[in-house]
């Protein structure tokens, strides 16, 4: 998917690099030099500039139908947002949300604005090609995006208040067909607005249009003049043309069919001014007051201040409101009151004062100058010399010239006036800036600047040495990290993207933070350790000591929940008697992953999955019965292994490598049958086993390969617990066993979530849910069963053995890694995964088999982006022969091999994928096997 960026002429040659993109993915240019051609000449002229760059010879509407593309329009002049004119509004530094995971210290508005724009496109009708936005605001949403509609022109909204409204353009839609168009406005009143609403719903255009290659062509039309393209506005002259009853009624406009669509849950954060600049950055700060959800300790004197990329020597106090300090240098001798945004500034030791409402902006240009741009909180740097109205450092221009004594030549627009000096010295830099704020007194600062060569805002825009603008910012970032590192309990380090913060202190050769306090949480200390992993792995050290800290860190949290709930096993049957357990496996529909700790722990997870029966019969079964001699008795039918165990050393060994009796050998500490989680104290297991009044027999048997990706064996080891819990009397529920088996799981290093006991314990389809915390205990919802049982659709859900192996062990730590790492690119693919559990959720109750079967495909297309190793050359190769037949299909469970399950168009389908799998795809042991829906769950009976 392409993005198109409209920027600042001289950010154009720079993008790549700073941003460190491909330029295959990104194109970037400016608006025609010299002329204003609106928002919509401008969409035109990226596009056509785009066009000429990729394919010349194709015309311009095949060219556009080839491909999705993103546009953003970034180029103006950020007149009232001087800090980030030179570098662009689209790049404006934003600092990390105190309630937030994952994010990175280098983010930006771009980066905080594509995901949504990707998402929209992604869900996007295939004749909707274009997206057009703006590249100064940060839209925010928490609730997942409804179906977009095929139309012409698809706009998004927000349901906002109406004096919010009279600031933008406004949707308006008749109350009896709230999703079409009626018309548009920009900028109503209060009064049209109270007038429209017996008759009309509103919503706030948030500037997110998708168009058609058809709305495209017409928008092109518009906007040129033969060849040339002319200025014409998308918002106030395109935009006022839609709709049943226009604004501006254009008879070709009104031909095209116009969606609205309000973006559900969705903020609107404008970055277009500096004193938006600070608001919009505290509201997003202040979306989550919830000190539960705040890593870090910190309580700032001001909730209004932002500092970040910088070097504080001056103590912020609650006088300093609205600050923003970014990519500077602030001395002990400065001093600061409220309304400042300060950039740029090297390391300097200036005794500057700045008066409230002043700013401070410092632009490297050429090899070794800086600019030196100072300016009002609530500059608009627009107007004449002459015009009483213009301003600069919040007093008219000519006051502040006459203060001064100086003069400047005539202008008629203070954009373009050469008032900023050009200093090749950090000393002569600090008395121009004295003053020029507040020292017009200071004889040595005029006279550097009235020799100095001066520039104007634009004329700085154009030429700012933007490498070594980014130079400093890392320089200064790079001196950050460790006071982060260092200062962990009042700072976001643990909460960051550590994958990319590790990748940081290896480039600059930062030190390693030591290891925490004992006190300190086990989440922390859990990151810290698998953050010094990742630094020693990336830098070509052994790793593994460290890396398996953070997993004991994991392990002991979970084992913690255990602490008071110790056990007293004793002989609950006869004995003569046998209780004997059978579970179904699962499959797993979507949300897998999200279940998994340490995800789980700290976001909570979703998960849609149902229980399965193969062959008519659930595959798992165990059985347990006493006996005479005191020792414990293990078999595996499927296995033909036998072990018998004396002693307690004997049943803790239940990590090790390859052992057929690790999970029975981890049940039976889990009931009480080892010291740490027994209530009663006994001189050995023997001595334990005559108080119970006799032996055990377990037998196990797993009818299912290994590496099935079913559950199995998660699920056989709850199937154990369950009727450990009868056999001894311990009382334990189904979600208590579950519950356990997590925690087994842990006690075997194999790691793992809960989704696979809870789906093959408990019968039927459901959609599971948790919260944050270490005691995870799933809300369960059962779904109805008709999509699985109904005879019209029942034959359509097939499994197949495709004979190709994996051990999801390996898959597993690869991906633990990126939880205890914070990595954005998995915390933001587990969110997305617990988002489509939730709509497949509520497609399950709708009883829709073709979106169900879709939303199995979206589940196939999470998990491979997850994990590249889940769909191998050789499980491809079977998919591309059946594909076409199936709505949806996915291998359950981590993938890589196993059980491959497809979802067919309907029964004619079924049967050429049968047919293609038996008699042409044939491999050594591939076999279709019957699955049911399981109405029982695990079962524990007696004889």
């Amino acid at each position: 998917m392409k993005k198109l960026l409209s920027l600042p002429p001289n950010l154009v040659s720079h993008f790549h690099q700073i941003e460190n993109v491909s330029r295959k993915e990104w194109f970037c240019t400016s608006d025609p030099v010299g002329a204003r051609v609106g928002s919509g000449g401008g969409t035109i002229w990226l596009l056509e500039s785009c066009r000429q760059s990729e394919q010349a010879d194709t015309s311009f509407i095949q060219w556009l139908a080839q491909e999705k593309r993103i546009l953003l329009h970034a180029a103006g002049q950020s007149r009232r947002l001087p800090a980030y004119a030179p570098s662009g509004k689209i790049l404006t530094p934003v600092p990390v949300f105190r309630w937030a995971r994952g994010q990175k210290l280098s983010q930006n508005l771009l980066s905080l604005q594509l995901p949504l724009f990707e998402k929209i496109m992604e869900k996007a009708p295939e004749s909707l090609h274009t997206l057009i936005a703006s590249g100064d605001v940060y839209i925010r949403y928490d609730q997942p995006l409804q179906p977009i509609p095929e139309a012409d022109v698809v706009c998004y909204g927000l349901w906002v208040e109406p004096e919010r409204a009279t600031h933008h353009g406004v949707f308006l839609s008749r109350r009896n067909s709230p999703d079409t168009l009626d018309y548009m406005l920009q900028k109503p009143s209060l009064e049209e607005l109270a007038g429209l609403s017996g008759s009309h719903f509103f919503l706030m255009d948030v500037g997110i249009w998708l168009l058609s290659d058809r709305a495209v062509e017409l928008l092109r039309k518009k906007s040129q003049d033969g060849k040339n393209i002319q200025f014409y506005d998308l918002y106030s002259e395109f935009g006022l043309a839609l709709g049943q009853h226009p604004q501006k009624p254009d008879p070709e406009l009104q031909e095209l069919t116009v969606a609205i669509l309000p973006l559900n849950g969705g903020e609107f954060y404008h970055f277009g001014t500096s004193r938006e600049l600070i608001s919009s950055t505290r509201a997003i700060q202040n979306l989550v007051n919830d000190q539960r959800q705040i890593m870090h300790r910190k309580v700032k004197p001001h909730p209004a201040m932002f500092v970040q990329n910088a070097e504080m020597h001056y103590r912020l106090t609650a006088a300093n409101s609205d600050v923003w300090i970014e990519n500077s240098y602030v001395a002990k001798e400065w001093e600061l009151q409220n309304q400042h945004i300060i950039t740029g500034v090297p390391e300097n030791h200036w005794p500057l004062k700045l008066p409230a409402g002043s700013c401070v902006d410092v632009v490297p240009i050429e090899e070794n100058g800086y600019v030196i741009r100072p300016y009002g909180f609530h500059d608009l740097f627009a107007g004449a010399l002459s015009d009483d109205s213009t301003r600069f450092m919040n007093r008219p221009i000519h006051e502040w010239l006459q203060q001064r004594n100086i003069q400047l030549e005539d202008f008629a627009d203070i954009q373009y006036a050469p008032l900023f000096p050009i200093c090749y010295s950090i000393d002569d830099v600090g008395l121009v800036l004295r003053w020029m704020i507040a020292e017009p007194e200071l004889v040595i600062g005029k006279e550097i600047w009235e020799r100095a060569k001066k520039v104007s805002a634009n004329t700085l825009s154009d030429e700012a040495n933007l490498s070594r603008l980014v130079l400093q910012r890392e320089h200064f970032r790079q001196r950050d990290w460790a006071l982060l590192a260092h200062n962990y309990e009042r700072s976001v380090f643990y909460q960051l993207d550590l994958d990319d913060a590790a990748e940081a202190f290896v480039k600059a050769d930062i030190p390693l933070p030591a290891a925490l306090p004992k006190e300190t949480s086990l989440f922390t200390q859990m990151h810290n350790r698998m953050f010094q992993s990742r630094v020693l792995q990336l830098s070509g050290k052994p790793f593994q000591e460290e890396q398996q800290e953070a997993y004991s860190f994991l392990r002991e949290g979970l084992i913690d929940t255990l602490s008071d709930r110790k056990q007293w096993p004793v002989l609950n049957v006869y004995k003569d008697q046998i209780v004997w357990g059978r579970s179904p496996v699962r499959i797993d529909l979507a949300g897998g992953w999200s279940d998994t700790p340490p995800f789980c722990l700290y976001a909570g997870g979703s998960v849609v999955n149902v229980a399965v029966e193969l062959n008519g019969q659930p595959p798992l079964q165990v059985y347990i019965k006493p006996s005479t001699d005191y020792h414990i008795i293990l078999r595996s039918i499927d296995m033909g292994a036998m072990e018998v165990v004396s002693t307690w050393e004997e049943l803790k060994c239940f990590t090790k490598v390859g052992s057929p009796f690790s999970i029975p050998k981890a049940a039976l500490a889990l009931a009480g049958f080892i010291p740490a989680f027994s209530k009663e104290t006994y001189s050995s297991l023997e001595e334990q086993l005559k108080a119970l009044g006799g032996g055990i027999e377990i037998t196990l048997l797993s009818a299912i390969p290994a590496g099935s990706g079913l559950g199995t064996s998660s699920i056989l080891a709850a199937t154990v617990l369950g009727v450990l819990a009868d056999f001894c009397g311990l009382n334990w529920d189904k979600n208590e066993v579950a519950n356990r088996t997590l925690i087994l799981e842990q006690l075997l290093t194999t790691g793992g979530g809960w989704q696979d006991q809870y789906g093959g314990i408990l019968h039927g389809v459901k959609f599971l849910q948790t919260t944050e915390g270490f005691c995870q205990q799933p809300q369960v919802r059962w779904l109805p069963e008709y999509l699985f049982t109904d005879p019209e659709y029942q034959p359509c859900h097939l499994l197949y053995y495709t004979g190709i192996t994996r051990v999801a062990k390996n898959i597993l730590t690869e991906i633990v890694q990126g939880m205890f790492l914070n990595s954005h690119k998995h915390l933001a693919l587990l969110s997305d995964m617990k988002a489509h559990a939730f709509e497949l959720y509520k497609t399950i109750q709708s009883g829709d088999f073709e979106q169900f079967g879709k939303g199995v495909a979206k589940t196939w297309e999470q998990n491979k982006l997850l994990d590249e190793g889940t769909n191998p050359p050789a499980v491809e190769q079977i998919i591309d022969r059946i594909k076409d037949y199936c709505l949806g299909y996915k291998l359950p469970g981590a993938g890589g091999g196993g059980y491959l399950y497809m979802v067919a168009k309907d029964p004619e389908a079924v049967l050429h994928i049968r047919k293609i799998l038996t008699q042409e795809m044939g491999r050594p042991n591939a076999r279709f096997v019957d699955m049911s829906l399981s109405v029982k769950g695990l079962q524990v009976s007696r004889s």
